[in-house]
């Protein structure tokens, strides 16, 4: 059958991948969004379903001074004894911790912390012991992947942290997995830096700590020469075996804007590449060492239909696994129902790296057209739908409240520019349906008005990328609403974002 990637679309970067039983699971980054690590499961590597969330509480990750991109980063899902663990960083504070559940439906453990600093933090299981890995420097000063052996039921340190493996010589080495296959021991990581120069290499040994003897023809998989591709920024994966035996690497990438486009601003997705091992034991992944866009393979059968969901409404999404908030919110400024929303505005705007009144899902696709209906109650304030990368990169279609009355206004927000190209006004009415639709390169921003569609303007989608805003997140369709006035609140119906 032929698979098309991304397997998972939008802002979920950072896969890690454990199969138990019959069903696969995976784990992706969240950084400063609530709730955190997002969970999907699948019965057949291609389609996923979310099905939680690992970080649900307060008490689990501090995210109330996070700025944008901080927070929590790569994690790595694993399964031992019956119970699943995942590991990750909250890089803000600078703490590796894991959490547990025996049930992966339900609620997972408040953290465990490791002192071993670093990022992207791995676990390792066999015959009662526990590895813990990450990048960083060691407790000698020897910078590389950093492993130790740690208490799994306490997370104390019962070896000193020491470096395993230096890579092949690419800049940012990290995401360090450990497996055992056939008898030996594959350390897999990431080197390049999450951008056009990502790559995955790995290496070799005959124990758990090395020593370990780099594959010959690293990097294994990357994208960094194909040029004129749409697919970049190859790299951070996890191996998985399938129910057949066959290997797979789930990895994150992004696709830009154009053959010839270096921008991006989906964010880095899920990316699903065939791995195959020869008789000497080494492997290799996808074709010649690259990621396709999509890949025939006899490894899934016919029978297997790839599915994509086109159109998100507040009826056919779920508030608690869809939509995400910024930071902690706060739960009383929220009235989710099952076909509207309202939301309570305060003083903080979308301007700044705290928690506004703010629900958002992730941008999936290039092509989109996303409109709501929205009013708008109480003092003077603003309701909207931001596409929104983060304080300093977003762009507002907004109904605003003025003392003279209502207008819709077009906000661009590109660093320390902020303007309002135009502005509708509307008089005392005080509801509108606001349109927006994407392609690759322009967003278009209108207003719905007995049934005629008025254009405020149109900007690119390349001022909200990570090559001009920086980070490692990706845009997000939000509602929002934020006013000084105690009483500003708005109600949000007929939702709509629809891919073509």
């Amino acid at each position: 059958m032929k698979y098309n990637n991304p397997v998972i679309k939008g802002f979920y970067p950072d896969p890690s991948v454990c199969k138990v039983d019959d069903t696969y699971y995976m784990v992706c980054s969240s950084f400063q969004y609530f709730p955190g690590v997002p969970i999907f499961e699948s019965k057949d590597l291609i389609n996923w379903t979310q099905i939680g969330h690992c970080l649900t509480r307060k008490s689990q990750i501090q995210l109330e001074t996070v700025s944008s991109s901080g927070g929590v980063f790569a994690p790595t899902l694993r399964y031992n004894g019956g119970r699943f663990y995942m590991t990750t960083t909250n890089d803000t504070t600078h703490q590796n911790f894991y959490v547990w559940t025996d049930d992966i439906y339900g609620d997972w453990s408040d953290p465990i912390y490791v002192d071993q600093g670093g990022i992207d933090p791995d676990l390792y299981f066999e015959d009662g012991n526990t590895y813990f890995m990450s990048n960083g420097t060691d407790d000698y000063g020897i910078s590389g992947i950093v492993q130790c052996e740690i208490e799994i039921e306490s997370g104390r340190k019962l070896t000193p942290s020491r470096s395993i493996w230096q890579g092949s010589g690419g800049r940012y080495l990290e995401s360090p997995h450990l497996y055992k296959i056939n008898g030996r021991y594959y350390l897999l990581a990431a080197e390049g830096g999450t951008e056009y120069g990502h790559m995955e290499t790995y290496a070799r040994g005959d124990s758990p700590s090395g020593p370990f003897k780099a594959y010959a023809n690293n990097p294994v998989l990357t994208n960094r020469n194909l040029g004129g591709y749409e697919l970049q920024g190859v790299g951070h994966g996890d191996l998985v075996q399938d129910h057949e035996g066959n290997w797979w690497l789930f990895h994150l990438g992004f696709r830009q804007t154009g053959q010839w486009l270096t921008y991006h601003h989906l964010g880095r997705e899920v990316f699903l590449t065939p791995v195959t091992f020869g008789e000497d034991g080494w492997f290799t992944a996808g074709h010649n060492g690259t990621t396709l866009m999509s890949f025939e393979t006899d490894r899934i059968a016919d029978c297997i239909i790839q599915q994509e969901k086109k159109n998100f409404t507040f009826e056919n999404t779920d508030w608690n696994l869809d939509w995400c908030y910024l930071r902690h919110p706060v739960p009383e400024h929220y009235q989710l129902k099952s076909d509207s929303v309202k939301l309570k505005g305060t003083g903080i705007t979308l301007d700044v790296p705290l928690s506004p009144t703010f629900i958002g899902i992730r941008q999936r696709d290039f092509n989109a057209v996303i409109s709501c209906e929205i009013s708008l109650t109480g003092g003077e304030g603003e309701a909207g739908i931001t596409l929104y990368m983060d304080e300093n990169h977003h762009y507002d279609l907004a109904l605003h409240n003025r003392q003279q009355g209502y207008e819709v206004i077009e906000r661009l927000n590109i660093g320390d520019i902020k303007s309002v190209e135009k502005a509708i006004d509307l008089g005392p009415c005080n509801h509108a349906t606001l349109v927006i639709k994407a392609t690759a390169t322009h967003y278009y921003f209108y207003i719905l008005k007995d049934g005629t569609e008025t254009l405020l303007g149109a900007a690119q989608t390349r001022y909200l990328s990570s090559e001009v805003a920086g980070g490692f997140t990706g845009v997000l369709i939000g509602l929002y609403v934020t006013g000084e006035s105690p009483d500003c609140n708005a109600e949000f119906t007929r939702f709509s974002c629809v891919y073509s």
